[in-house]
């Protein structure tokens, strides 16, 4: 048969739409399975659907595809109502009832199916196993066309419904959202997509279907609209190629289109945005590469305050060989942050501030350790070694307020300070002086710092203490003790000189 040629049939043009129908329903409906973690359900549906089409069978025949369509469906919702009991009454795993019910069900099926047989009806077990989308008939085309009507319908319908309950399932219940009907509707349509996929992949290829093109399209978006659209394109062209080759290569359809939908999910592992292994391994190079860049930065101006800054030394320090610690001095000497020369190597002012602010971050987050989290001073350095990395700014600001602004880390080495100073700060004060906080402040972290010890902007005190480790201040008939390394970052606004007595 030559390349195409099966399309010039009937049976071609049925399967080409049977599998554009599949592909897109599948696909749509399993993005909603994969984000409930059904994707269990999903496979035991898709058994335990089995002896529903062996009594539709049996009742009206194969010429009657209603009569196996709802037989499948019924089959279906038992099984699920069954799980679901099993999982809220019974003292079983989750994983477990839903294996338990489907492995009996399909058992139930199989062993139905070989008394039919016995009995000279034609029922074959391969073509609901593995499926056969070239024997769909007019009718089987048009049923699986409702199917994916009503589903596609009901997602567009209910898609409110379904995105609250999926995401946030209590607090759709306190929104009056009845989160167990849905469930139990999400349940009905995924029999509908099991039922409509028989013929196509059949019941153990189906889970396939639903979960692959689900999953790949959630490697390339966040947003579960676009992920929709996404996975049900993925199934479309999933079913449109596995038909092609299966036609090229004279291999059964249904495992083709499942095999081609795996092909293209292990591309997406590889090469999807931000979740690629591909581009993860780029960003954890550039990131590695930022980080010695910064490291290179730091022990430049650690050896410039000792007063032996030579490349030589530089390199011992940071334990690079020649050619990559030539390569980070020339990008800091573009950055001009240092002048790099023969012989010499000197570091320019401002890259002595961004080093600073490096040595900033680090001291910082050791002390946050070891006040905040006991941890010992003896630990800490290789974790702040990777923290001061990428802690912000804002963080830094953050934690400085809530460590009072202090001046030495564990270790007893100074904090770089940050460079804003108050136009008057408590700290400048003298005894007996009357002021009030000033609205201006250095950050809001300072501010947050100052409610917390009861000082709002405009708030009238007294000095009435100094000492070397902090400034009492009297607010009407409350003393309050403010560190004087907080003091010295508060700005006031001074209204009298001395306090009334």
């Amino acid at each position: 048969m030559e390349l195409f040629d099966l399309f010039s049939y009937a049976l071609g043009i049925r399967a080409l739409i049977a599998s554009v129908l599949v592909g897109l329903m599948c696909g749509v409906l399993g993005c909603f399975i994969v984000l409930r973690n059904m994707s269990l359900m999903g496979d035991a549906l898709a058994h335990a659907v089995l002896p529903g089409v062996v009594i539709g069978f049996i009742i009206a025949g194969a010429a009657v595809a209603s009569a196996i369509f709802m037989g499948a469906v019924v089959a279906g919702l038992l099984s699920a109502i069954f799980i679901t009991w099993l999982q809220h009454n019974a003292r079983t795993k989750n994983d477990a009832a839903i294996g338990i019910v489907f492995s009996a069900m399909f058992a139930l099926g199989v062993i139905g199916i070989s008394n039919v047989s016995r009995n000279s009806a034609h029922l074959d077990l391969d073509h609901f196993l593995f499926g056969n989308v070239l024997g769909l008939s007019d009718t089987d085309l048009y049923l699986t066309a409702g199917i994916t009507i009503y589903v596609l319908l009901s997602v567009a319908l209910f898609y409110r419904y379904l995105f609250a309950t999926t995401f946030q399932p209590v607090v759709a219940e306190t929104m009056g959202i009845p989160v167990s009907s849905i469930h139990y509707y999400l349940m009905l349509l995924l029999s509908f997509a099991v039922v409509a996929s028989l013929q196509a992949v059949g019941v153990i290829l189906v889970v396939a279907m639903l979960i692959t093109p689900a999953s790949t399209a959630l490697l390339l978006s966040k947003r579960l609209n676009i992920v929709i659209i996404i996975s049900g394109i993925i199934g479309i062209i999933s079913a449109l190629t596995g038909l092609v080759i299966s036609d090229i290569y004279n291999t059964p359809p249904g495992p083709t289109m499942v095999v081609v939908a795996t092909l293209i999910y292990l591309a997406a592992v590889f090469f999807a945005p931000q979740k690629g292994l591909f581009f993860k391994f780029l960003y954890k190079r550039k990131t590695r590469r930022r980080i010695q860049f910064e490291d290179t930065l730091k022990q430049t101006l650690k050896l410039h305050e000792r007063g032996n800054l030579s490349f030589p030394n530089l390199q011992e320090r940071l334990g690079f060989n020649n050619s990559t610690l030539r390569q980070y001095l020339s990008l800091l000497s573009q950055k001009g942050l240092v002048n790099s020369g023969k012989n010499q190597l000197v570091i320019t002012e401002e890259g002595i501030k961004q080093a600073t602010r490096l040595v900033r971050a680090h001291r910082l987050w050791e002390t946050y350790m070891v006040e905040e989290m006991s941890m010992d001073a003896g630990q800490i350095h290789e974790e702040a070694e990777r923290y001061e990395h990428v802690l912000t700014d804002d963080i830094l600001d953050e934690l400085e307020a809530r460590l009072g602004y202090p001046q030495l880390d564990p270790h007893g080495a100074p904090i770089p300070q940050n460079e804003y100073q108050p136009d008057n700060s408590l700290s400048s004060l003298p005894i007996n002086s009357t002021a009030e906080i000033a609205q201006q402040q250095l950050n809001e972290h300072l501010i947050t710092r100052l409610w917390q010890l009861g000082l709002g902007p405009e708030e009238v005190f007294v000095i009435t203490q100094s000492e070397d480790n902090f400034i009492e201040i009297k607010m009407g008939r409350e003393l309050v003790k403010v560190p004087r390394t907080l003091a010295n970052k508060i700005n006031v606004v001074r209204v009298g000189s001395e306090a009334e007595t």
